[in-house]
């Protein structure tokens, strides 16, 4: 057990934060090898940010129009990498974007032409430009102001949250430590050099020390000495607005874009935003503003005018923990710091979740330096597939929909919502189904519920709805009593 590891193992490594670096990083050095590693996370993995963003993976286009060149190049490598580790969590996405007349075509052209150089993987097409006679039997519902046609690009679309729980998941598999709703309250050195640092389970009220020789800080919002600037990002979701599978991205005048992304694990709903505020609060009390709420739904309302007659059927908000800077939060670095501080802490700061994996493995590489010099080069997280979710493997598993389907009697399309959700792991669910006292897809939420309680470390049912699953963001009610957890 995580817990009873941490109070009596001295680790090579400490990892305070399950967010995607925490779980990254611990991904990265677990499969390295011949290292005890040990990652603690005050409420569940990834019920932070990390949970709680625009579920994309992409090079960032305004960061292009920003000319930060070596951010989108990155950025664009990753988004690769991870179509090819992770092909059950990150897919394709295809987009519009809408254009007025014929100048703003020729720059929003030349601008995707850079962004599919930078890329160079071959693994999403290149863009095109579209008609807007093809525009309209796309998206009869598309209304942005002077369209006169769109651009089709890529980027990719990410269960943001299941990411981060199969990091955690292949780290505990290759021997780390790794406990949720365990909050570390002090640390010091010893006379030894170690890391004794007083943590706290959260669900039993004890305390006990855990003893490390590196300390790693990737606590994201909450973290101290120094503080990240915060920034609000924030997003609506409505009940499905466009018509095809593209997203649309609109570019404001500010710089921003807004995303139109069809989104919810069944496709039912279109999640909007994001939005640029600096946050002045608690890391803990993090919600969309009246202000926000405005500017998203006058935006939405202009995209898509019959929007304005509807209401939101859920909001959700997160923070950025960017590089400290002054000026725009629009503006504001991507950049990230990985380093030791003057305590010897090494401290992950700002960064893209995009890019978590490199900045996991550069995490990594500085840990290794000071534990494990041997095992500094050794770069697995690009070419191992996330808990043997092969591309040959996911495809099999679509291939085998309709059979499933029949021996489950459930519909195909139920199905292949679980090979997205879980991959491999997607028989080791629907084992779950046979038993669940329900029909339809409550009778498949029902059996994923239990599965995140037994094998996923879901212990409060937001947990399940808000991690395991993105139910809670999308606005759905549980599928079974919470006291049933």
């Amino acid at each position: 057990m995580a817990i009873e590891r941490l109070r009596t193992d001295v680790f090579d490594v400490l990892i305070l934060g399950g967010g995607i670096n925490g779980a990254g990083t611990a991904r990265d050095l677990a499969l390295r090898g011949k290292l005890k590693i040990g990652l603690v996370e005050q409420n569940h993995f990834s019920s932070g940010t990390s949970g709680k963003n625009s579920h994309l993976i992409h090079g960032g286009l305004r960061y292009l129009k920003q000319l930060d060149f070596r951010l989108v190049r990155e950025a664009l490598h990753e988004r690769a990498v991870l179509l090819k580790i992770a092909p059950h969590l990150v897919e394709p996405q295809p987009f519009l974007m809408p254009v007025a007349g014929f100048a703003k075509s020729l720059y929003y052209d030349l601008g995707l032409t850079v962004y599919d150089f930078f890329d160079g993987s071959g693994v999403v097409p290149w863009h095109r430009r579209v008609s807007l006679r093809e525009v309209r039997e796309l998206e009869p519902g598309l209304g942005s102001p002077g369209m006169t046609g769109a651009m089709e690009f890529y980027d990719a679309q990410v269960r943001s949250a299941r990411l981060v729980l199969e990091n955690i998941f292949e780290a505990v598999r290759n021997g780390a430590a790794c406990a949720n709703y365990v909050q570390a309250e002090s640390h010091q050195r010893d006379e030894n050099g170690l890391w004794q640092v007083q943590l706290k389970d959260s669900i039993s009220g004890d305390t006990f020390e855990a003893r490390a020789r590196v300390l790693v800080d990737s606590t994201g919002p909450w973290a101290k000495d120094p503080a990240p600037r915060l920034v609000r990002g924030s997003h609506i979701v409505m009940p499905r607005l466009g018509q095809s599978k593209h997203a649309i991205a609109h570019f404001e005048d500010d710089g921003r874009i807004v995303f139109f992304i069809p989104w919810g694990e069944r496709g039912e709903r279109t999640l909007i935003g994001t939005t640029d505020a600096d946050h002045q609060g608690s890391a803990d009390d993090v919600h969309i503003s009246e202000e926000e709420m405005r500017y998203l739904r006058a935006i939405a309302a202009r995209i898509f005018p019959a929007s304005a007659k509807l209401e939101p059927v859920a909001t959700f908000s997160s923070l950025r923990p960017l590089l400290v800077s002054h000026g725009s939060a629009t503006k504001a670095t991507r950049e990230h710091h990985i380093y030791r501080d003057p305590q010897g802490i090494i401290r992950i700061t700002g960064g893209k979740y995009t890019t978590y994996r490199a900045m996991s493995e550069e995490a990594a590489d500085l840990v290794t330096a000071e534990v494990a010099p041997g095992l500094r080069g050794i770069h697995l997280t690009a070419t191992t597939a996330l808990n043997g979710n092969t591309p040959e493997a996911v495809q099999e598993l679509l291939k085998s929909t309709r059979a499933l389907a029949a021996q489950y009697k459930m519909a195909e399309s139920e199905i292949i919502m679980l090979i997205r959700q879980y991959g491999v792991l997607t028989t080791a669910v629907l084992d779950y189904v046979e038993t669940a006292e329900f029909v339809g897809r409550a009778k498949v939420d029902a059996a994923r519920f239990v599965f995140a309680a037994q094998h996923e470390m879901a212990i409060e049912p937001r947990d399940f709805m808000e991690v395991s699953t993105s139910l809670g963001l999308e606005g759905s009610d549980a599928p079974i009593p919470p006291a049933s957890i």
